[in-house]
C-alpha cells in the first residue's frame, strides 16, 4: 500500500477521546475500512507511563491483525517501544530531519498550517503533510485557528506530488469537500469515537 492510499481514512485516537473501550472502537474502525491509525494519548484524562504503553501495545496489535499502519503522535520515545510504522509531528516537536536520520524507514508526517510554516519545513524528508486545521475543532486543546479548504488547495498547487491529509474538524458532512479541495485523505477523531455506527460513518467519508 503506497502512502497516498495509507492516508485516505486516517483515524486518530487516545483513551481520552473514548466513551467506551478504545480497543473495541479501533477494531470496529479497522473492520469498517480505516487505512491508518495514529495513537494520540495526549491531553486531559489521558493515560501516562505503563498504562499508556500497555494500551499502545494493544492498539498496535489490532493494527497488525488488520494490516493497518500504526502511527504515534509526537513522542519519539514510543517509536521503538511500540514498534511504530510512523510518527506524526508538529512544528514545535522533534525536527523531521533528525527523525529521518535516526529512522530512515519510518513514515514521517508533519503538520503545516500556513505558508510561513511551509517555508520553514523541509518537505523533502517527510512522507506526507497534515494540512489544517481545515475546520474548527474542540478535540485538540491546543488547536490553531481553522485555515479552511483554501489551504489544502494552495498546498496542492505549490506541491502537486506531496501526499496531503486534511486535519481538524473533519466529519461525514465535509470530508468529501476536503478531498475535492486537493487532499489525498482525511484524518478524524471524534466523528468515529462518538459514532453509534462506525461502518456507516466511515462509508460516508
Amino acid at each position: 500500500m503506497n502512502i497516498v492510499r495509507k492516508i485516505r481514512k486516517y483515524f486518530i485516537m487516545g483513551s481520552q477521546n473514548c466513551k467506551r473501550n478504545p480497543e473495541k472502537i479501533l477494531e470496529e474502525a479497522a473492520l469498517a475500512g480505516i487505512t491508518a491509525f495514529q495513537f494520540r494519548e495526549k491531553g486531559a484524562g489521558s493515560l501516562v507511563g505503563d498504562e499508556k504503553i500497555t494500551l499502545g501495545k494493544r492498539l498496535r496489535t489490532i493494527c497488525r491483525e488488520y494490516n493497518i499502519p500504526f502511527f504515534i503522535n509526537d513522542d519519539e520515545a514510543l517509536i521503538e517501544t511500540l514498534d511504530a510504522d510512523g510518527i506524526h509531528v508538529g512544528q514545535n516537536d522533534v525536527p523531521v530531519e533528525q527523525l529521518r536520520e535516526r529512522y530512515p524507514e519510518l513514515i514521517i508526517g508533519l503538520s503545516i498550517s500556513n505558508e510561513t510554516e511551509l517555508a520553514n519545513s523541509n518537505v523533502s524528508v517527510i512522507d506526507y503533510v497534515g494540512a489544517g486545521p481545515v475546520f474548527g475543532t474542540n478535540t485538540k486543546e491546543d488547536a490553531k485557528q481553522a485555515v479552511g479548504l483554501s489551504w489544502i488547495t494552495t498546498l496542492r498547487t505549490l506541491h502537486p506530488d506531496l501526499p496531503i491529509v486534511g486535519i481538524g474538524g473533519i466529519n461525514e458532512t465535509n470530508a468529501q469537500q476536503v478531498i475535492t479541495a486537493g487532499a489525498d485523505g482525511v484524518s478524524f477523531i471524534s466523528v468515529v469515537t462518538h459514532s453509534k455506527d462506525i461502518r456507516r460513518t466511515l462509508n460516508n467519508m
